[in-house]
């Protein structure tokens, strides 16, 4: 099964994931969607000093949204800050430095955030991170788990009701097209049996991300849910975490802008609220979760345990 997922996979992206795919895509995209001033509304963006994030802060920034960019790198989140402010002509830029792999420390800032700012329209979960072999955080939880979903579950769970006292709120998280391999699984969340393969670690990740935004959305009916595949997009992680199919593909590789496009559409456009909440997208357009055949449907209870492992496990590291 997971020969024919991986060769389905492959071929879909193909012809679905690549710069060509978005270009044939984007003749039926609405222009009219994206023209709106986001002046008075905020957003958060995790991962906003470089890649999708970046560029989709400075798409937000330019329609004169407040944009909060959630970085791990100082230097480089008043870089990019410096750079979004420039080209953009908005002040209203606001750099906060944190580590999504530190459980303790994404609880400690999203709580502090709430008492600090009084609005917050717009969540989007970008920042990504793929590890070449398996890290434990200080707190003994693996990386990418951590920064992945742990992180995107507290985020969510606890700015929940931020967004809900502000006007059309959303959540939109960035997955990716690998989880289109993976089926949830409830045990193993740590990946500490079996051999580690970061790529599908990361999968598996995304995958229960999809779920996640599934399930919030049934929970929390008066805020919008979405996640997005960007597509194959030329970014550091990639380059880094899968040289080889980098390399290869580079030429075929989306732009950030065009990774962030749907991003921006979902976070923005009166069009993408319409649709129903907690659905997955690419270029625009609400697409299935799931490969044909691929057996990696959830079953509810599956995906209730998940949501309440993650509570479970999120509340251990909560401050009290």
């Amino acid at each position: 099964m997971s020969l024919y997922r991986n060769s389905a996979w492959f071929l879909k992206g193909l012809t679905e994931f690549t710069k060509g795919a978005f270009l044939s895509a984007s003749k039926n995209f609405v222009e009219k969607d994206l023209e709106t001033s986001m002046a008075g509304r905020s957003f958060m963006i995790t991962g906003a000093n470089s890649g999708i994030g970046k560029a989709a802060a400075m798409a937000i920034a330019k329609k004169g949204g407040t944009v909060h960019m959630v970085c791990r790198n100082k230097d480089k989140a008043e870089e990019a800050r410096a750079e979004i402010v420039k080209e953009s002509g908005n002040k209203e830029i606001y750099v906060h430095i944190l580590d999504l792999s530190e459980t303790k420390k994404v609880w400690e800032f999203v709580e502090s955030f709430k008492k600090k700012y009084k609005t917050l329209n717009v969540l989007i979960n970008n920042a990504g991170c793929m590890m070449t072999k398996r890290e434990v955080n200080g707190e003994g939880l693996e990386k990418s788990f951590a920064s992945n979903s742990l992180a995107v579950f507290i985020f969510i769970k606890s700015l929940i009701p931020l967004l809900e006292k502000s006007p059309d709120p959303r959540v939109i998280t960035v997955s990716s097209g690998g989880m289109l391999v993976q089926k949830l699984r409830t045990g193993n969340l740590q990946s500490q049996r079996g051999r580690y393969d970061g790529t599908m670690v990361y999968a598996q990740n995304k995958r229960q991300q999809v779920v996640m935004t599934e399930q919030f959305a049934k929970a929390h009916p008066s805020i919008h849910f979405s996640v997005m595949h960007p597509g194959w997009v030329d970014t550091p992680t990639i380059a880094n975490a899968m040289p080889d199919f980098h390399s290869s593909m580079k030429e075929r590789l989306r732009t950030t802008e065009q990774g962030a496009d749907t991003v921006v559409w979902l976070a923005v456009s009166e069009a993408a609220a319409k649709n129903p909440s907690g659905r997955f997208y690419q270029d625009r357009k609400m697409v299935s979760a799931h490969l044909p055949l691929a057996w990696t449907h959830s079953s509810q209870l599956e995906d209730q345990k998940f949501m309440s492992v993650m509570e479970d496990l999120a509340k251990g590291f909560q401050p009290h």
